[in-house]
């Protein structure tokens, strides 16, 4: 009788075990080792990833007196409405929207029309009107006007308008739809100008889409202006390989102010800047140049300039708290011994400048101060360096690296000089149209592969605050879309720097990190020998009751036989 109430404790002891570990162990190991994974938008970054995008932008074509006839007026105000789609791949579609309204010109702009100058009438319609971002106004005028020179048919000025000559006898005889269909070919070729094209926007897209340039000037030109970037260091460098040579003085604070702030102020609503200088002393180039009788000069051939950068470049340092992109300009002054210092093309030809730079680097100008070397003069000679011609070709290196374009206008198109910023509005607005397509791609590219990399490897934790940033650069990425739809350049550029912002936060952050987390067969290698001992037990207990009730079980129904 007490053997069998011992047997019946050790039953239930076993039961109660394995009750335990079911009922309380399993869960409570389950929920401490679970991986929290936050929820993200799978669906709309799915969605985000096949990339439509479409530009839109609003064309005004004002009529001067003159250009249209009187039946033709009385069908104006008209709009029209242009559009172009292109399939760059199968995950990339790019559809161009142009509005265009036609009208003719209010007394005010005729008496704009009236200066004497194209640029006094472009500046006198600027304080009439000041036109949004991204949308252009462009004035037909007669062909006897007297604002352009007689082989010019277009000028193109500092702001968002342009000039159109047009013949006499376009609109006689025709109706406004013909006469706007005589238009359109010229006013599509001022656009292709003025505004966003697909062959610029396209061009940033190198990173999501590849493409196959069909010349070399193709790649180096998709290749050297910097990518896309919420902000940029801009370093200027005086190199002096012999002190004991001369003394050089440059004002390049002053310079600075003066050529490079007005620039960069304007470019403020596509990135932020910050600017440093430094002097270098017994900095010199890292290829040794020769001396050519032919011009009685030291030179530097177009193949050298490549082995140039990388020995300057161990000196020049680096800004470790910030990870922008640094644009570097070198102005560097031979010694006496290696001047002048001049630099030839491929053709053997001096280069003008006396200047090169690298693509996606920054720039460098030789600068020769032979002339200031006399027979008698005590070293180091004192030389005062002249900042407006250094400045002008840093400025010029500037504007192409951060992807200025600077094509030479079409035959018959004048365009007007840039300014006091060195950047006409226009050239502003190409230059945003190109980076907040290119800021949406590279934004949606991080998004889709974070979500891709978080979909294949299961346990990594995905805190709140990551969540917070993927659904903040969804949102902002799908209102990017809509306002570049709607034509809100300006919105549509701060919303893409915002999403890229986001993006890249949640891509880089450190919690993210692969090496964190254990693969499942590991797992099982910590966990196996930590339970085994302890369910082995109580297993080999259970398996011995079951027999024992169907042992039980079959002599009950051998007895009832």
């Amino acid at each position: 009788m007490l053997m069998k109430g011992n047997k019946i404790r050790g039953q239930l002891a076993a039961l109660s075990i394995a009750a335990v570990v079911i009922i309380v162990g399993v869960p409570l190991w389950w929920r401490t080792t679970e991986t929290y994974r936050a929820w993200l938008p799978v669906s709309q970054i799915k969605q985000l990833a096949k990339l439509q995008l479409q530009l839109s932008a609003d064309v005004e074509v004002v009529f001067a007196r003159g250009t249209v006839t009187p039946e033709q007026q009385k069908k104006v105000p008209l709009t029209q409405t242009q559009e172009e789609e292109h399939a760059v791949d199968g995950d990339t579609m790019l559809r161009y929207r142009f509005e265009t309204r036609y009208r003719t010109a209010t007394i005010m702009e005729e008496d704009a029309l009236n200066k004497p100058t194209a640029a006094g009438a472009d500046e006198s319609l600027h304080t009439l009107s000041e036109s949004p971002c991204g949308s252009l106004v462009f004035y037909v005028i007669p062909e006897l006007s007297l604002l352009l020179p007689k082989d010019t048919d277009v000028y193109i000025g500092q702001r968002r308008t342009a000039l159109l000559r047009v013949s006499s006898q376009v609109g006689v005889g025709r109706t406004l739809e013909q006469l706007l269909a005589q238009l359109e070919p010229r006013i599509k070729q001022v656009l292709q100008v003025m505004s966003f094209s697909h062959t610029d926007v396209s061009a940033v897209l190198s990173d999501r889409v590849r493409f196959n340039p069909d010349s070399k000037e193709g790649i180096a030109d998709s290749m050297r202006a910097f990518k896309s970037s919420p902000g940029y260091e801009i370093t200027f460098s005086l190199l002096n390989p012999d002190p004991t040579s001369h003394q050089l003085h440059w004002d390049i604070e002053g310079a600075v102010q003066t050529y490079i702030q007005p620039l960069l102020t304007k470019l403020s609503p596509v990135a932020n800047f910050s600017i440093d200088s430094q002097t270098l002393y017994y900095s010199v180039l890292g290829v040794k140049p020769r001396f050519d009788s032919s011009c009685d000069a030291y030179t530097l051939n177009a193949d050298s300039l490549a082995h140039v950068i990388n020995p300057v470049e161990a000196r020049l340092g680096s800004n470790a708290a910030s990870s922008n992109p640094v644009l570097n300009f070198l102005l560097y002054v031979p010694d006496a011994h290696h001047s002048p210092l001049k630099i030839q093309d491929h053709r053997k030809q001096e280069v003008p400048s006396n200047a090169f730079h690298s693509p996606r680097w920054g720039g460098i100008m030789v600068y020769n101060v032979n002339g200031f070397y006399e027979p008698e003069a005590e070293l180091p000679v004192d030389i005062s360096i002249n900042m407006a011609e250094v400045m002008g070709v840093f400025l010029a290196q500037l504007r192409l690296l951060l992807g200025v374009q600077s094509s030479p206008p079409p035959p018959g198109f004048l365009v007007a000089p840039r300014g006091s910023s060195g950047l006409a509005d226009w050239e502003l607005d190409r230059l945003m149209w190109s980076r907040c397509v290119e800021n949406i791609a590279t934004a949606t590219t991080t998004i889709t592969s974070l979500a891709q990399l978080l979909d294949q490897i299961s346990n990594i934790v995905i805190n709140d605050n990551i969540a917070e940033q993927v659904s903040s650069a969804v949102n902002s990425l799908q209102l990017a879309v809509a306002e570049l739809e709607a034509g809100n350049l300006k919105y549509a550029l701060q919303l893409s720097k915002e999403a890229i912002l986001a993006s890249e936060k949640a891509f880089f952050d450190p919690s993210l990190l692969h090496l964190l987390y254990f693969p499942d067969d590991q797992k099982f290698a910590i966990y196996i020998p930590l339970f085994l001992p302890m369910c082995v037990p109580i297993l080999l207990s259970l398996i011995k009751m079951a027999s024992e009730a169907r042992q039980k079980r079959r002599e009950k129904l051998a007895k009832k036989d």
